[in-house]
């Protein structure tokens, strides 16, 4: 069963808080799925992540391209990545059910603090991961460095 974290933005975007855990999961040999819930959305990241300086280049492939299935990182709205993932990284919204922690090493679920709508859909999100017995943890970076709180 694989560990399941909530990220609470407040700081920074989403694609500088990908930038920090996506490199880390490829170096453990993990490939990974970044789950969207809006196509255009997701094309707007890919842009971004292939804009980041040469030392700091992250392979990734947005799905839809002949080759989805090699890419370390794959950008999807599908709840099925064909890249077959260790990890996923759900954001802006993106379904994710408990169930699917059975087959992953690491699920990141990453919200919006600054969205009402977004900090609401996290925690009846964590409650249904907790009430599954996959217990989260929860992170904030509300105190200027990212730390783990009490769940």
């Amino acid at each position: 069963m694989g560990e399941v974290l909530f990220y609470h933005l407040t700081r920074s975007p989403v694609e500088e808080v990908l930038g920090l855990l996506l490199p880390r999961a490829l170096a453990q040999g993990w490939r990974v799925a970044v789950r969207g819930s809006d196509r255009a959305r997701l094309e707007w990241l890919d842009e971004r992540l292939w804009l980041g300086p040469d030392e700091d280049f992250l392979p990734h492939g947005l799905a839809g391209g002949p080759h989805d299935a090699r890419q370390p990182v794959l950008l999807t709205t599908e709840a099925r990545a064909p890249n077959r993932p260790q990890a996923l990284a759900a954001i802006d919204g993106a379904a994710v059910a408990p169930d699917e922690a059975a087959g992953l090493d690491r699920i990141w679920v990453l919200f919006d603090g600054a969205d009402p709508a977004a900090v609401e859909g996290a925690r009846a999100l964590y409650r249904r991961f907790r009430e599954a017995g996959h217990p989260p943890q929860y992170w904030s970076e509300a105190q200027g460095r990212w730390q783990r709180q009490a769940g």
